[in-house]
C-alpha cells in the first residue's frame, strides 16, 4: 500500500479506526491491530517493517505478522481504498 486514495478518511476510533470511502459512502471499521497496521503504512512503513513491529507489540509471530498484513494490504486494495504510489 503506498497511500489511502483522496477520496477516503481514516479517523481513529477509542479501539482502532474508521475508514470513510466517500466515493460510496461506505466505512470500514478497523480493529485496533488494523489501525496499527495502516497508520504505520500511511507513515511510510514498509510492509516487512509493519510485520516487524507487530511481532514485538502483539503476541504473533513474525510470519503470521507477515500474512496478516498482506491480506489487510489485499482487502483495501480490491476495495479501491489505496492507490499506487
Amino acid at each position: 500500500m503506498s497511500r489511502l486514495r483522496a477520496d477516503v478518511t481514516a479517523c481513529p476510533t477509542d479501539d482502532g479506526m474508521v475508514l470513510l470511502d466517500e466515493r460510496q459512502g461506505r466505512y470500514w471499521q478497523l480493529n485496533s491491530t488494523g489501525a496499527l497496521v495502516v497508520q504505520a503504512l500511511i507513515d511510510g512503513a514498509t510492509p516487512e517493517q509493519v510485520a516487524d513491529q507487530l511481532s514485538r507489540v502483539r503476541p504473533v509471530s513474525r510470519e503470521r505478522a507477515v500474512a496478516d498484513v498482506a491480506a489487510l494490504m489485499d482487502q483495501l486494495t480490491r476495495a479501491k481504498l489505496v492507490s499506487a504510489p
